[in-house]
């Protein structure tokens, strides 16, 4: 790094057409209204800051004061104050630079180009920070700047977004930053007019990235230390897209979110190549997949609906303990997922259709007319219904919590493909969700949602959408609970405690339903009561 310490310098008034502008002047961006209001003042006042130049050639170059330059052409003057100075090509460039930021009207495009320019100077950013009387975060938030997609630069060039904007989507990857750039904006109608695109607050784009982008790195299933994972992204613990490591460039974004990781493909290729690790040394662990479907073809991943996971967590009642995922049999083993969510973990299994304990159909056909077996299915209706009743007002509860993300025009497209593939009972359960109407005989469910989502309110289609792929995602009992777990974490809905207000209200409405039984039944003829003739 140079420095500008004792250099001579010597004040005159220099023409115009001696005077260049310098090819390295980090502003790029002059206001054109700003610098015709500071031409009239010139032209009322003359130019009250000397400009400063240095000798090159047969003219001078500005080394700081090209604004006030451009002004005074406006202005129509000849001449101009300037403060004449020898400098180096590396100090004429510092300090133009320095110069530049310390003023407030610099675009923020501008400065990043600026402070981009003294770090390749060997500048440190503490460095900067001082000279130009910032903070470190603030330096290293806008040098980040300079790293905006194409498209993303562009409409931050054209006033399309606000500088917070530029910032928040200026610190993930580009081939995150263009899709991040949709969420800014929302679609309005108005009378059937056409569509107007409004720009989001801050914050709505904050809380987009934190929910769709940041990948929390404590549930990660890959070792952060192990840099020889992936050794072109290196450990985790160094990376600066890492939020709790680069914290001067996630000082905002990172605020309310666990040490997460911000590039989502770094992240797959690591959760990659730890399944691979781990079925290399281990062939006999047994792969399954959480997705939906069939897995694909030569896939050794047990399929979803052939394997029962055997849960970690405790039966909350005695009701959950008969249940076969809280239980073990001699066939349950160790499996890493390979295909759908929860890639690269381990889980406990059972996967032998034979095994009477977590596939008991076959049991069940040859006890079919058991006492036994029938107040066990009565039992298990019962708990059936309270958990469809709690999954009901689960749904409801992360409908809520579904905040207002794509712009209209997409949300319905997705919204009336998505409704198209739910079978007529998930369609009922949206209709009466969302207070709809009822079906008459002549008209589906399916014609009800149709009419309806075309008027719907932006935040209306996205709890549809949202809840549409939970259905979806339900193919049995044992699914739903699951996945509405899943989507209640992800909304931060309380489970349990809408769970057992639910168990409540039945146990209520089955002690009133006893009672009023109980009171109509005919009272019992006294002992040797003769009876009336007819």
């Amino acid at each position: 790094m140079t420095t500008t310490a004792d250099i001579k310098s010597e004040y005159r008034s220099l023409p115009l057409a001696q005077l260049q502008e310098s090819s390295t002047n980090p502003r790029r961006t002059f206001d054109q209204t700003a610098l015709a209001e500071l031409g009239e003042s010139i032209r009322a006042q003359g130019v009250l800051s000397p400009l400063l130049v240095r000798p090159k050639g047969h003219s001078y170059e500005i080394v700081a004061g090209a604004r006030r330059y451009r002004a005074a052409q406006l202005a129509g003057l000849d001449s101009v104050p300037v403060r004449i100075v020898e400098l180096s090509d590396a100090q004429a460039l510092e300090t133009s630079i320095v110069e530049n930021l310390q003023r407030r009207d610099v675009h923020p495009l501008d400065e990043a180009t600026g402070y981009l320019s003294l770090l390749h100077l060997d500048y440190t950013v503490e460095q900067i920070a001082a000279k130009c009387g910032k903070s470190p975060a603030y330096v290293t938030a806008r040098a980040k700047l300079a790293d905006l997609a194409p498209a993303v630069t562009e409409a931050f060039a054209k006033d399309e977004i606000g500088v917070g904007h530029a910032l928040l989507l200026a610190k993930l990857q580009p081939a995150q930053q263009e899709e991040a750039l949709a969420a800014c904006y929302q679609e309005t109608y108005t009378n059937g007019s056409k569509p107007r695109r409004i720009l989001l607050p801050v914050r709505h784009l904050q809380q987009w990235i934190e929910h769709n982008l940041l990948l929390e790195l404590a549930a990660a299933p890959f070792s952060r230390e192990d840099a020889q994972l992936v050794p072109e992204a290196g450990s985790c613990l160094e990376c600066p897209k890492r939020t709790g490591h680069n914290t001067l460039l996630f000082a905002e974004i990172g605020a309310n979110q666990p040490d997460s990781c911000s590039d989502p493909k770094c992240y797959a290729s690591k959760i990659d190549a730890h399944v691979r690790q781990t079925v290399a040394t281990q062939p006999k662990l047994v792969q399954i997949s959480t997705a939906y479907g069939k897995p694909a073809e030569g896939s050794p991943a047990i399929p979803r609906n052939k394997y029962v996971e055997i849960r970690k967590d405790k039966p909350k009642s005695k009701n959950e303990r008969d249940w076969p995922e809280y239980k073990t049999c001699k066939y349950t083993t160790e499996a890493i997922v390979t295909e759908g969510t929860e890639k690269g973990e381990t889980k406990r299994v059972c996967a032998n259709p034979e095994c009477p304990v977590h596939h008991p159909k076959r049991q069940s056909q040859r006890n079919h007319a058991d006492a036994a077996f029938k107040a066990e299915q009565e039992k298990r209706r019962r708990e059936e219904a309270i958990a469809q009743a709690a999954g009901m007002r689960v749904l409801k509860a992360i409908g809520d919590a579904v905040p207002v993300r794509l712009m209209k025009r997409d949300l319905l497209f997705l919204a009336e493909r998505l409704t198209q593939m739910l079978d007529e009972r998930r369609m009922s359960v949206l209709i009466r969700q969302h207070g709809i109407g009822k079906p008459k005989d002549d008209t589906a469910p399916a014609k009800l949602l149709a009419a309806f989502l075309p008027k719907a309110e932006e935040s209306k289609l996205g709890r549809i959408l949202v809840e549409t792929v939970i259905l979806l995602s339900m193919h049995n009992q044992t699914d739903a609970a699951k996945i509405l777990r899943d989507a209640a974490r992800a909304y931060k809905v309380d489970v349990d405690a809408i769970s057992a207000t639910v168990k409540q209200e039945f146990a209520a409405n089955e002690k009133a339903k006893a009672a009023t039984i109980k009171k109509s039944a005919p009272k019992s003829q006294p002992k040797g009561a003769k009876k009336t003739a007819a």
